[in-house]
């Protein structure tokens, strides 16, 4: 399954055979409320702090994935997930209640994909019958927790983004007719000594472009094989660096569509996020839900997801160190894809 220094190929072609997401009312607002499984109206989804609620918006769409699946707990080996808590509480409590087998991983906002490379490994290798990948986010936890709490109300700066509040998972098997997962390739972490946490984009795109181009690099393709490339939370700022870092390099971008998961889930015109979207939940929710759904339709065939993250703490900022940061790539393809 190598495929160059760091890139897996998954010669079995796991299968997403089920997939949810759940998100909050801020994001049922934006422009791809329609591709979500379930809005909630309360940002507290009823429980009495908002690290309960971001658990519970995991354990929904875990639930829910696993059940589009058509399948039961029971049958589920290993659940492959992260947030961006520390200890990644709300994915380690969502798997109390689960009671699966549970692999921890983090990634910031790369978790999305990096635990979908993980869960396809462990099927493709027949390590796993069924796994659970997933990555969830809530706006007021991550704010409380990397920032000031909401009730202070602090201004941001137009580099700012806003944390996505919502939960996306989904079951991997070699079952069914579903999407196929065909190939990963894993992140170095890049650090370019940025230190201002309010510019998370400009910090995570270097790392982005760096991935890309060893995917291409590994799997000897260019941005022309996929129909869609997607990062996943660049935002405007980012995004734009990572464009200029890809003419930089001379990586022919725009033989493909470039897009990113933090440009599209709000409007930027009606609703005030700054730079854009960000969050373990962005593009977990984007992918598992807009993305896969216009794959499904055949709207495109192939599609290179590359979530970004930025991997800092406030006892890291605090001391005053830069903001290392990792990216990882899933390529998924439609269950038939034309030659």
């Amino acid at each position: 399954m190598l495929t160059g220094h760091q890139s897996w190929q998954f010669d079995k072609r796991p299968r997403l055979l089920g997939t949810a997401t759940v998100v909050g009312p801020f994001e049922g607002q934006g422009p791809l409320a329609k591709d979500f499984d379930r809005i909630h109206d309360d940002l507290r989804i009823g429980q009495d702090s908002w690290e309960k609620a971001e658990k519970t918006l995991l354990e929904e769409a875990a639930k829910l994935a696993v059940q589009n699946a058509g399948l039961t707990n029971e049958k589920i080996n290993f659940f492959v997930g992260g947030d961006l808590m520390n200890q990644i509480i709300s994915t380690s409590f969502a798997a109390r209640t689960l009671a699966i087998p549970h692999i921890g991983v983090f990634g910031a906002c790369s978790t999305s994909m990096e635990s979908l490379a993980v869960a396809a490994n462990l099927v493709n290798s027949r390590s796993a019958d069924y796994t659970l990948a997933s990555a969830c986010s809530h706006n007021a936890t991550a704010e409380k927790q990397f920032r000031y709490p909401t009730e202070y109300g602090s201004q941001k700066p137009p580099t700012a983004q806003y944390t996505v509040t919502g939960a996306g998972a989904s079951v991997v098997s070699l079952d069914g007719d579903g999407p196929c997962i065909t190939t990963a390739t894993i992140g170095r972490v890049i650090d370019m000594g940025i230190k201002d946490p309010f510019n998370m984009g400009a910090a995570m795109a270097p790392a982005a472009v760096d991935t890309i181009q060893a995917h291409f690099r590994d799997l000897n393709v260019e941005p022309g094989h996929y129909d869609l490339i997607v990062t996943g939370d660049l935002s405007k700022i980012g995004y734009e660096l990572a464009r200029d870092l890809f003419e930089r390099h001379k990586v022919p971008i725009d033989q493909t569509v470039y897009k990113d998961c933090g440009m599209m889930i709000y409007d930027y015109e009606t609703q005030q996020v700054q730079a854009g979207a960000s969050g373990c939940g962005c593009s977990a929710v984007v992918t598992y839900g807009h993305l896969l759904n216009r794959l499904r339709k055949g709207e495109f065939n192939r599609m290179l997801v590359v979530a970004t993250g930025a991997l800092l703490s406030p006892l890291s900022y605090q001391q005053g160190e830069s903001i290392p940061c990792i990216a990882h790539a899933v390529s998924i393809e439609r269950g038939v894809t034309p030659e």
